[in-house]
């Protein structure tokens, strides 16, 4: 398939020490992935949290008393105002490493399907009923295949 250039303006943050975390790049080039043929332009943030502040937003948001790996908030823009803002990620490092271990995938493989993975939570894309959940996964799998990343899904 044939890539195009998306016009991605990124902010990244961090709320935790940046050592062993994906730099600014990979998650912009993770990020562009899923938007290809998607969304053009488009302006998002990604945070990565630590356990407490992860915990703090699924809670405040969700109504959930934990860190959860992945947190997506599309931007709520008012009716007729037409902005590339898609909105923020937040990525929780521990929730992450965790998961990554259990589930013995290389760290860098889970972060950039979580990326793609929330990036189509911005888009519309939900798992909330089977066939839209079957329908998300097959996506993800393809544009983690382009990049070189095994099936998220696939038994280990």
């Amino acid at each position: 398939m044939k890539t195009y250039p998306v016009m991605l303006d990124l902010a990244v943050s961090y709320g935790l020490p940046r050592a062993g975390l994906p730099a600014p790049a990979s998650l912009r080039r993770w990020a562009e992935a899923a938007l290809q043929k998607r969304r053009h332009p488009a302006e998002l943030s990604i945070r990565l949290v630590d356990a407490e502040e992860g915990r703090d937003l699924n809670h405040r948001y969700r109504g959930k008393d934990y860190a959860t790996n992945v947190l997506s908030f599309p931007a709520e823009l008012p009716e007729g105002l037409d902005l590339p803002l898609l909105g923020d990620l937040a990525l929780c490092a521990p929730v992450v490493a965790r998961e990554a271990e259990e589930q013995r995938k290389p760290l860098a493989h889970h972060y950039a399907h979580l990326t793609v993975h929330g990036v189509l939570h911005l888009l519309g894309w939900d798992h909330r009923e089977h066939d839209a959940a079957e329908r998300m996964e097959q996506l993800e799998r393809e544009i983690l295949s382009r990049l070189d990343i095994p099936d998220p899904y696939r038994e280990r």
